[in-house]
């Protein structure tokens, strides 16, 4: 069976699909064989606050002031959102819980990479990513980040966190820095190519392994693909499904755990869909799971 993480309380309506594309994945993933869902508990605010200026979270958590509780890029502010965004970070604790108990995992949402230390930004609220570190200071948390943007507020948080690694390969620079434990990866959007993608990939594993990662965190970020409106040129849907095949067997393969995350994904929401869905499948393939 593939653990998955997922309440109804994850979706909140937006003027983007990336809140909704969550409800969508999880409909088709409901038809499937051997997936096993789990719905997280709500998240203690206070954890939060320990992650985030705590300033920062109470706008978030009240609305107020509006400015501050809508920096993310989410307006207007509603309890709904706050909701989701409690739920989905709650489901990352439990994702890495379930990934350290069965090897994979998965957590059908986003990791909100942008998220800085002191506040959010580009429609990122709170960082998963880092949340993962800090909920399991005893654990070497290594996140692979293959969202079109690079994860500039992981790579923050890895300054704070010494048990956090941060690999991102992306598409556009996004202001995503480096430092001793934040390695960036730049494949361009009309020069590159997959092979020097796959070459990423494989030096991603390298260090994570060298390192000693206790578990890999994967962003599968779809924004990648060719017809999204961030995309990269050449990044077909053929090669996002040999991405998430590449990605899958390494992990089983290096026999460290991973638990996965949806991450970017704008084009249109059928589309859309059915490119997350790849990941499970290739999770499935390459864990021995029976799939559709």
């Amino acid at each position: 069976m593939l653990d998955v993480c997922y309440s109804a309380q994850y979706v909140a309506h937006t003027h983007t699909n990336s809140m909704e594309k969550l409800k969508a994945v999880a409909d088709a993933l409901g038809t499937w064989p051997n997936i096993r869902f789990h719905r997280p508990e709500v998240l203690d605010i206070e954890i939060l606050k320990q992650l985030h200026d705590p300033i920062y979270v109470d706008a978030v958590n009240t609305g107020i002031p509006e400015k501050l509780a809508t920096f993310s890029g989410f307006k207007p502010w509603n309890t709904q959102l706050r909701d989701a965004v409690l739920n989905i970070n709650a489901g990352q604790i439990l994702a890495a819980e379930l990934a350290w108990k069965n090897g994979i995992a998965a957590n059908i949402a986003q990791g909100f990479h942008h998220a800085m230390p002191e506040f959010g930004g580009s429609f990122c609220t709170f960082n998963g990513l880092a949340l993962v570190a800090q909920q399991f200071p005893n654990k070497r948390i290594f996140v692979l980040d293959c969202d079109q943007h690079g994860g500039d507020g992981t790579a923050e948080f890895t300054r704070r966190f010494s048990n956090l690694f941060n690999f991102s390969i992306y598409g556009l620079i996004f202001g995503c820095p480096t430092y001793p434990r934040s390695v960036t990866r730049h494949v361009h959007k009309d020069k590159g190519s997959f092979a020097q993608y796959t070459l990423a990939v494989h030096e991603a594993f390298q260090m994570a392994k060298d390192w000693g990662a206790d578990l890999i965190v994967y962003q599968a970020g779809m924004d990648c693909h060719q017809a999204d409106p961030f995309g990269s040129s050449w990044f077909s849907t053929e090669l996002i499904q040999k991405r998430e095949e590449m990605v899958f067997k390494l992990a089983h393969r290096s026999q460290i755990p991973m638990m996965f995350v949806l991450a970017g994904g704008y084009q249109k929401l059928e589309d859309l869909v059915q490119l997350h869905l790849l990941s499970f499948r290739a999770a499935q393939e390459a864990y021995g799971i029976h799939h559709p």
